[in-house]
């Protein structure tokens, strides 16, 4: 429920303060009082674009402040809770913006986006103008109200669960279709090319081992000369270097155990003796293994050969380049091989969900079409009561594919004249017939859902005597459950209000200022009288408004 609403330099609005009370609110007030801008301000707080132009005072920013009391209200918890906004049983909703168009929005003083703000006042208030009727003719708006009174909100989350898992699914099968189509049109190359790589045998450092090798075989010959020549220095030439090392420590070997220093030298020479021994050995071992193999250098230079084509062929530089590219080609390849296992479940599950989203969503029709002669009954028999006998709603349900909502494609179809020729409403109703039936409807409705707050923008507009009386009789009814506020000129519908708020202008600085007031009894039959019979109405005037104002 809106309790409070405070405005500031809006539109011809300095500061203005207005509470709003339970039941059917009523705002009236003479033409260009500003009751439309008090519309307008509250525009604000429920998301609509702020327009500079509307700044009063240039110099500071235009504020727009309303409290709401959210009271038990499940859905607006929820939102709190899922956007991080503490919830609390009173709401504090503001807007702000300047001059320069700049405009920021607060929630119990967090900031939101103009989103957020939009997301949230529609659960808390439905802002229904004298030319917001587009929607009535919308078939979105049109099955959200047939469901509504059908009360298939279940069946509707259950058929949208099951509608949504289907239209993933579909996307995984097509994405895994496509993936398969790629996949297989490169099958016969990637398979050319696994082949290929799975021929030249590679292991780790395969290439750069064969090329080593290769290199020590294409010189054995300078390789066993040069460890020929190591052999013969240190033990065969005329005086070998292991002898000369024997006799050097011949020399010392007196005079070592003496002198600690002569010692060291010694066994220094000693154990070069010994490590040019165990050298010259070595290099007679390998000179012995080292020869040049015809045989194996041809197939180490084949084996070559091939790896240097493959480095080339796939602009790499390394053995294990070739085996990650083999390692992923076999990958590719055995994706293929389970691809097909993979769109076989994925069509089982798509061609399953289908069946269970048509179940729902025939379930779903069936309730939708059980509803359709008690709601046109109900309208229509609304219609009468509020001054248009003759006109008659249709609704027509046909069978449509498997959508988001449903399965139905709905229309409502509208004879203003009991001609018998009925017609998209969109097409035929004009604004005050498409006006009362949005009335019509939302009080249908209103016993079905628990619509928020309802506000009314002078939709009585073209009507009078009994069938505004009916209209305000609907509003009374509307209010029982919830908050109704409707701006009119109709006194038979201000005689409903529970609280009566009277907008009028007065002088006020440099310019007029907007003002608004409750009305006491006497002072709202003061002011019916006078929508009755003008600024001086007469005793009769007055007596006929202090019977709207008591009657029930």
């Amino acid at each position: 429920m809106l309790r409070e609403l405070h405005i500031n330099n809006y539109a011809i609005i300095d500061e203005l303060d207005t509470r709003f009370g339970p039941g059917l609110n009523i705002i009236t007030g003479e033409t260009g009082a500003g009751k439309s801008i008090l519309m307008g301000a509250l525009s604000l707080i429920l998301g609509e674009r702020a327009d500079s132009s509307m700044v009063l005072n240039k110099e500071k920013k235009c504020v727009v402040e309303g409290l709401f009391d959210i009271g038990g209200k499940k859905a607006v918890w929820q939102w709190l809770a899922a956007g991080d906004l503490d919830p609390a049983n009173e709401l504090v909703i503001r807007r702000e913006f300047g001059s320069n168009g700049k405009s920021r929005a607060f929630v119990n003083d967090i900031p939101v986006s103009l989103q957020q703000l939009q997301e949230l006042t529609g659960k808390l208030v439905d802002l229904h103008r004298q030319f917001d009727t587009l929607s009535l003719g919308s078939a979105g708006f049109q099955l959200d109200v047939v469901d509504a009174m059908a009360g298939n909100e279940k069946k509707r989350e259950a058929y949208a669960v099951l509608y949504n898992e289907w239209q993933q699914q579909k996307q995984l099968l097509h994405e895994e279709q496509e993936a398969q189509a790629r996949n297989k049109k490169e099958l016969d190359y990637n398979q050319f090319l696994f082949d290929e790589l799975e021929a030249a045998g590679l292991q780790e450092n395969a290439l750069e081992t064969a090329d080593d090798e290769l290199q020590m075989l294409n010189n054995a010959g300078g390789i066993q000369q040069a460890l020929a020549l190591i052999d013969h220095q240190i033990r065969q030439q005329e005086t070998p270097l292991l002898q000369l090392l024997k006799q050097m420590q011949q020399q010392l070997q007196p005079y070592a155990p003496k002198q600690g220093e002569l010692e060291e030298l010694r066994a220094r020479l000693q154990s070069v003796q010994v490590e040019l021994a165990d050298i010259a050995a070595e290099a007679e071992r390998l000179s012995g293994r080292i020869g040049f193999d015809p045989e194996r250098a041809g197939r180490l230079q084949e084996q070559l050969n091939t790896g240097y084509k493959l480095l080339k062929k796939h602009a790499v530089k390394t053995t294990q380049e070739l085996i990650d590219i083999r390692e992923a080609l076999a990958a590719k390849l055995l994706a293929v091989q389970q691809g097909d296992d993979r769109l076989q479940t994925l069509q089982v599950s798509v061609t399953r969900l289908r069946e269970s989203v048509e179940k729902a969503g025939a379930a779903l029709s069936a309730a939708r079409q059980a509803q359709v002669a008690p709601m046109e009954k109900a309208v229509n028999k609304l219609l009468t009561r509020i001054g248009m006998p003759n006109a008659r709603l249709k609704i027509d349900i046909q069978p449509a594919a498997p959508g988001a909502a449903g399965m139905d494609q709905v229309d409502f179809l509208f004879d203003a004249n009991k001609s018998g020729q009925f017609a998209p409403l969109r097409k035929v109703a004009s604004g005050g017939e498409l006006s009362r039936l949005m009335l019509s409807i939302k009080s249908l409705v209103a016993g079905k859902i628990d619509l928020p707050t309802l506000i009314f923008d002078e939709i009585d507009s073209g009507i009078s005597g009994e069938a505004s009386l009916q209209v305000g009789q609907i509003m009374k009814e509307l209010a029982q459950n919830r908050q109704v506020i409707c701006i009119t000129h109709q006194p038979q519908i201000a005689g409903k209000a529970d609280l009566h708020l009277f907008v009028y202008k007065e002088p006020g600085g440099k310019q007029v200022q907007t003002r608004i007031r409750v009305l006491e009894k006497e002072a709202r039959i003061r002011a019916i009288a006078e929508m009755l019979g003008g600024a001086t109405p007469s005793a009769a005037a007055l007596e006929n408004a202090r019977e709207m104002v008591q009657s029930p």
